[in-house]
């Protein structure tokens, strides 16, 4: 039967080396553990070694962290929607927003649980993801500082997951700036400038995160140890954290290129081959792993 396997001392290895960078440039990092779909062995095992906050974009998953360790602050990473405003509140410490319809939800649902639900105010900076468009963020800030139950503890963007634009440092200085003038003009202090993903870590190596830019949410590179912004590896880091086991079911030699009229597969594509393949042939393997998997820990 297929399984995974977690290497432990490797992953506490990549772990403390960014532990380390982080430290030494003076920025604060969560964890994100959405990869590990919620297995609470795997979950425990990253708990056991880490006292940063943990990020997920799924709801069930931080249940199970809150389950396991009850004070570890928890961050809801998925944009919000209002029906989960209870589950939300319950579950996550932090949310990441940019609907006023939402956090008004989360508000009046933070106080029926009678609790302060933090938020971090995501901008739109060129992702065209999650964010709010700069122009709206002094007026939007200033309606949600209004909001009961609700602690406005940073402002973030989040960059390379949809259109794969890259983090830079005029970007990074950009947002900076907005932060500074929201504090200077309502005559407050945001915590945090989450402006950080993995992708954004090779930046840190050439000095190109401006000052002022303190929090980061890591999970690719801390799991795979890989510099997402060259898309290549951070040599100083394990790539082989996890091991995937299954059993070959068939391996033959065939054919590079397929025989007949192509239409679309069972992810709706249809597959482009180079001519020069044609006549060539490979060994191809059949592998039982499916879309479930039985998950170990090691």
């Amino acid at each position: 039967m297929s399984h995974i396997t977690l290497n432990t001392s490797k992953l506490l290895h990549n772990y403390n080396y960014l532990n380390q960078l982080f430290d030494k440039n003076g920025i604060k990092w969560a964890v994100v553990t959405k990869l590990l779909c919620g297995n609470e062995k795997f979950l425990q095992c990253l708990l056991d070694m880490s006292d940063k906050d943990v990020c997920d974009s799924r709801l069930t998953n931080l249940r199970h962290i809150k389950e396991l360790s009850p004070k570890t602050q928890t961050m809801y990473i998925k944009p919000p929607v209002k029906r989960l405003a209870r589950s939300i509140v319950k579950y996550a410490d932090v949310s990441f927003n940019t609907e006023l319809d939402t956090i008004k939800a989360l508000s009046d649902e933070a106080c029926r649980q009678n609790k302060v639900h933090k938020i971090v105010i995501m901008v739109e900076m060129g992702e065209l993801r999650e964010g709010i468009m700069v122009n709206d963020l002094s007026s939007f800030y200033g309606e949600v500082v209004q909001l009961s139950n609700i602690e406005i503890v940073g402002i973030g963007t989040n960059l390379n997951c949809l259109n794969g634009i890259l983090p830079d440092e005029k970007k990074l200085a950009k947002l900076k700036r907005f932060k500074e003038i929201i504090e200077e003009s309502y005559h407050s202090t945001i915590p945090f400038l989450s402006a950080g993903s993995s992708v954004t870590i090779p930046l840190i190596f050439e000095n190109k995160v401006p000052e002022g830019i303190n929090h980061f949410r890591i999970g690719e590179t801390l799991f795979f140890g890989t510099d997402v912004y060259n898309d290549s590896i951070i040599k100083e880091m394990y790539q082989d954290v996890f091991k995937l086991t299954a059993e070959i079911i068939e391996i033959v030699e065939k054919p590079m290129v397929p025989e007949g009229d192509a239409g679309t597969n069972l992810t709706g594509e249809t597959p482009s081959y180079d001519e020069k393949d044609k006549g060539k042939t490979s060994v191809r393997a059949i592998v039982d792993v499916g879309v479930w998997i039985l998950i170990r820990n090691i």
